[in-house]
């Protein structure tokens, strides 16, 4: 998905959730200076070498335990933010993980130390984050949600679920499992680093799923992946 694709959706999000873009576009500059002050950033075609044929995306929802529990993963792993540490727990270590940084970030850091790169997504609510926590990191992939810079993407997405199956299909993903992706009125316990257990959802929780699911509907009618939720 180009800019002018994404543009619209783009456009209905800031509406709906009342963000600002010019503080979007403000975070979107300020990632690429941190990669660059720190050079520990890669570019799309890196992260496309680890994209296999076969991708399973892997969501917070309080499904995930039973996925990881039960699931047998042949293909590229790719983790949501706090996806990152169910997996760890398993002893899974994702190839990739696609996060805006509020996740737990100790975990993060380990799976990155353990060879995952890190799609790194830039928004007005995360400066303060992409301060403390991108000069951490290494092989970062950085993203944004306004017009993209030369190694700053935007390869559609909303939330890190949703982006993360976006950037698989993007980088040539040719079937797409999710798992963890529930999209109910329960939040997983991994979504944030405060919740100690499943919790009811919030409401601007249930816009971003909502706006999720949209989302996946339309890359699933348009894209060129077959995804399939287990």
């Amino acid at each position: 998905m180009n800019w002018q694709q994404w543009e619209p959706f783009y456009l209905q999000i800031v509406s709906k959730m009342g963000y600002d873009i010019e503080e979007d576009r403000k975070a979107a500059l300020l990632l690429r200076k941190l990669l660059l002050e720190n050079e520990n950033y890669i570019l799309a075609e890196t992260i496309k070498e680890r994209i296999k044929e076969k991708v399973y995306v892997f969501g917070a929802g309080p499904s995930l335990e039973k996925g990881l529990s039960e699931g047998k993963f042949s293909g590229t792993l790719i983790a949501s933010d706090g996806s990152t540490s169910a997996l760890l727990e398993y002893g899974i270590v994702p190839d990739v993980i696609v996060t805006d940084l509020d996740g737990r970030f100790d975990d993060i850091k380990r799976a990155n130390d353990l060879g995952a790169y890190v799609v790194v997504h830039s928004h007005g609510d995360n400066m303060d984050k992409l301060k403390a926590y991108v000069p951490k990191l290494k092989n970062i992939l950085g993203t944004c949600q306004t017009e993209p810079l030369d190694i700053v993407y935007n390869f559609g997405g909303f939330t890190d679920g949703d982006r993360a199956v976006f950037l698989a299909e993007e980088l040539g993903a040719k079937e797409i499992f999710l798992v963890g992706f529930d999209f109910g009125e329960i939040v997983g316990k991994w979504s944030k680093p405060y919740l100690k257990e499943h919790s009811p959802i919030w409401e601007s929780k249930r816009k971003k799923f909502k706006i999720a699911q949209t989302l996946l509907e339309w890359l699933e009618k348009n894209g060129r992946a077959k995804i399939t939720k287990l």
